[in-house]
């Protein structure tokens, strides 16, 4: 049998670039990568189906499989996880100490449905009982205007949702006054140029995340994998053949940060950090396959079903194939 040839597309980590080097293979595949930033392969994936194999996000992959309408098959291999307590800028002069003070104000989003903000939404409600309708959310592009949802929302008119004017950036209405506070994953300008009133709501957001860990043992999941449905309708068995490599391109990450003698990032103090990560979190500390991530994708499911993304809570199985959820459990 000829190998398939096929796309896939990845950011440049660490725990994918054994598939790219080919110290890893994908039994029955040769790929050819494309190393992209996140925000291009989502829009090229969820517009146009341009990949293969693709880094997909977790909140459009929930909300389109609870329409019925998703175009790939999930795979429980989680490409980026990040805690977010790190990702609330303010403005310092509003009166915002804490996360209960973010109810009322008027905040901005580069996509309510981005997944790193379903997360912070999910932790505010459940922290401090602020809702979605609690707020008002403005959505755009942080520094270059045009940004719009990736996919389509049906969202009920209690929820505030409105996007910013088409040469209006939230950086600039972060200073010019007319937002309270951005939820973002990349800093704004403002922030890392130092602008004085403008700061995280948590600068020493490290404490503040191991604490959350601590209390709900949630490492939040960003990105997980997809393949096309048509493929793995034609070929059933590439979702495991997918989901074993990289298992095994992770596990060749993990050996290459522990070593000592050598390192293999640009960090001095890389393998305590990797001593300090495991005493926190546990040996197996960034999991993939259903079971030990379970907790976390029913909480960020419900997350979704609350925040009037997704139309019908879902289970984490739904998000899978099948026979890879089998697998993970071998």
């Amino acid at each position: 049998m000829s190998k398939l040839h096929l796309s896939m597309a990845f950011s440049p980590y660490d725990r994918t670039s054994p598939l790219v080097d080919g110290r890893v293979q994908i039994e029955g595949v040769t790929i050819d990568p494309f190393l992209l930033s996140p925000e291009e392969i989502f829009h090229r994936s969820f517009g146009y189906r341009e990949f293969d194999i693709s880094e997909i996000s977790l909140s459009s992959h929930a909300l389109t499989t609870a329409r019925g309408d998703s175009r790939y098959v999930g795979i429980p291999a989680f490409l980026s996880r990040v805690f977010r307590h790190s990702g609330i800028y303010i403005r310092t002069d509003r009166g915002i100490n804490s996360m209960a003070d973010l109810k009322g104000r008027t905040i901005g989003l580069p996509e309510y449905q981005q997944t790193a903000n379903v997360w912070v939404r999910g932790i505010l409600s459940d922290e401090c009982g602020i809702k979605a309708s609690d707020v008002h959310w403005r959505t755009g592009g942080t520094e270059q205007p045009g940004r719009r949802e990736r996919v389509p929302l049906h969202l009920p008119p209690e929820v505030d949702v409105q996007p910013i004017g088409p040469t209006q950036t939230l950086n600039e209405l972060l200073l010019s006054g007319e937002l309270d506070a951005i939820f973002a994953p990349r800093e704004p300008p403002c922030f890392t140029q130092g602008v004085p009133f403008i700061d995280r709501l948590f600068p020493d957001y490290r404490p503040v995340e191991a604490a959350y860990f601590k209390r709900t043992g949630i490492f939040p999941i960003m990105h997980m994998v997809g393949i096309r449905k048509e493929l793995v309708e034609e070929h059933p068995w590439l979702p495991v053949s997918v989901y074993k490599a990289l298992v095994q391109a992770k596990h060749v990450a993990l050996e290459e940060l522990a070593l000592i003698g050598h390192l293999a990032t640009t960090l001095p103090w890389c393998v305590a950090e990797l001593e300090q990560t495991r005493k926190l979190m546990g040996e197996d500390f960034w999991p993939y396959g259903l079971p030990a991530n379970e907790t976390t994708l029913s909480t960020f499911l419900r997350y979704s079903f609350e925040q009037h993304l997704s139309p019908r809570l879902l289970q984490p199985r739904d998000l899978f194939a099948p026979s890879v959820l089998d697998l993970s459990r071998m």
